[in-house]
This record gives structure tokens, sequence and C-alpha cells, in this order.
């Protein structure tokens, strides 16, 4: 499991969740998930990313639980979830159900959110059972279903070949990421943040990165280069919005406007002006905005239908 190496004050520090509990997956693996806010309240579930943990989601977790039950979970092998028997599509579309099945009644409906591998997520358990008995509305904020080695802009060269190879070596190193020193914080900002990102935006993120062991890493890495989630895009028929950051590098613009032209209910693309991949830090108070607005004209409406 992750160092769980947080900051520890401002926008960015986890909030102390109201109950803590664990979900138990298919294969059995064992998730941790968080609960905030108030019981009864309108649901709201976050997915994070590679690397991340729950603690991701903190500026909007901070917002939202005045009012809503906001459920956060810990991918397999990320913050405090272990890794478990497999990494893999199909594994995470376990996760997520366990986690719904965990957290919300019988055919109690939420907004559901996923950045990046997240994202992934939501696209991978799109045609499930468990899914659509609790998708009121979708969040895809920088994410993408397929080609996410041959499209990122990570390596600053033209697209091809020699591209992709160093790409995928790049992002699949094995190598430890060790203490968050000036320079990873800048070598994290260049691949993941936009240039206009603020020092503790960047704080926060370097330590939630960080802190993911490197075999973990090393092992997700090797499923999203090798991502095919085209027909789950297909199969996400609850109302979808779409974040992107302009100068996004890992899952660049291009990767939603795919996504938009194969959602089946695309409810809007959003492009963000220089932010970069890391969307719910760099522009947290958009994000909660976008999953208000999906709760306000979604969630509630099918809870009262």
């Amino acid at each position: 499991m992750s160092r769980l190496m947080y900051v520890s004050s401002g926008p960015y520090a986890p909030p102390v969740p109201a109950r803590e509990l664990t979900a138990v997956s298919a294969d059995g693996a064992r998730l941790h998930v968080e609960v905030h806010g108030p019981e009864g309240a309108p649901a709201v579930v976050l997915a994070h990313g590679w690397t991340c943990s729950t603690a991701f989601w903190a500026a909007q977790i901070r917002d939202l639980a005045a009012d809503h039950r906001v459920i956060a979970y810990d991918q397999r092998g990320h913050g405090r979830s272990p890794a478990g028997l497999a990494c893999g599509t199909d594994a995470l579309a376990d996760d997520l159900e366990a986690v719904l099945e965990a957290t919300l009644a019988p055919g109690e409906k939420a907004v559901i959110a996923g950045h990046s591998m997240g994202g992934m997520t939501v696209m991978a358990a799109a045609g499930r059972a468990g899914f659509r008995e609790h998708a009121a509305a979708v969040l895809l904020c920088s994410t993408g279903s397929s080609r996410l080695v041959a499209e990122s802009l990570v390596i600053p060269m033209r697209a091809g070949r020699l591209r992709t190879a160093l790409t995928k070596r790049i992002l699949g190193s094995r190598a430890p990421l060790g203490p968050v020193t000036p320079l990873a914080r800048r070598i994290l900002k260049y691949g993941t943040m936009g240039a206009g990102s603020a020092p503790h935006m960047v704080e926060a993120c370097a330590r939630i990165v960080h802190a993911c062991p490197r075999k973990v890493r090393y092992a997700w890495s090797e499923v999203l280069g090798l991502l095919d989630l085209d027909h789950g895009v297909r199969e996400l028929t609850a109302p979808t919005a779409v974040v992107v950051g302009s100068a996004d590098r890992l899952t660049p613009p291009v990767q939603a406007r795919a996504l938009v032209a194969a959602l089946p209910n695309c409810v809007g693309l959003t492009e963000l002006p220089g932010v970069g991949h890391m969307t719910p830090v760099e522009a947290p108070e958009l994000i909660t905005a976008k999953i208000r607005a999906l709760v306000t004209t979604y969630a509630q409406l099918k809870e009262g239908a």
C-alpha cells in the first residue's frame, strides 16, 4: 500500500470521513472506502486515477460534503487498498461495482465522477448491471478510451512510432520516484499540469503521486498502455459530461473529443484553457460545480421520479 504522505493543511489536505468501510471485489480484493457528508443526502461517487488516491479529491470532498453524501475509494494497490490479485479493466469494473453495492441502497442513484483511470473505470463498468442500477449521471475528467500512449503529448515531438516508444518507456518506467524534491515537482508539473498551476497544487499532486508504490505504478502502466475501452464508451448510456484541459499532455483534448463523438448521451464538453491533466486539483471549483449541476439535473430528478 502507499506511504500516505499527503499535505496536512489547506484545500488539498484530505478531510476526515464520517465513516470508513471495506468493499470486497469479485476476486476478493479489499478496497478502502470513505463516506463523507450527511446520510440521506444526494450521493456522489468519486473514482481517482493512476498513481493517485482518495486524497486527490480533497477539494471536491470538502465542498460537496456540506450537502452531499460523498463516497470516495482507493483503487486496488493505491492509497489504503492493497494490491489485488489482478490488474486490468475487468478488475476496475468489478471494484466499482463492489463499492456501489457496499455504499448505496438497491436502486439508489448517484453521480459518478472519474478522473483519468477513474474515468476508464467508469467506461469499463458501463455495461454492468450494477453500474446501470446506480448511475444517474457521469462526469469524465481528463480521460480517454484507447490509444493513450500513441496520442500522449508528454514527448514534444512529431507523432509516430518513435514518440510512442519513448512515451511507453517513460510512463512504464520501473524506477522509484523517490522523495518530493524541487526537480521532482518540476518534472511532475511538466508532465501532468498546466504551466500556470500554483505551487500548492503541484505540491499536493507530487505528494499523492510519489506515494504510489513503484510496482503498482508499473503494473497499471502496462494495463493503460494496452487500453481499449471504445466499446465501453458506446455502452455508457447515462447522461455524461466531459472535461479536459487544453494543456493536458497525458489525455489531450483529442481524447475528449473522441469520447464526445462516441457517447450515446453526452451532455457537454468543457475544455479548460491552460489546464493540464490534473483537472480536479487545477480547477477545483469548476469540477465541483460540474458535479453539483449533474446532481441537480439528474440525480435529484431520478430520486423523486
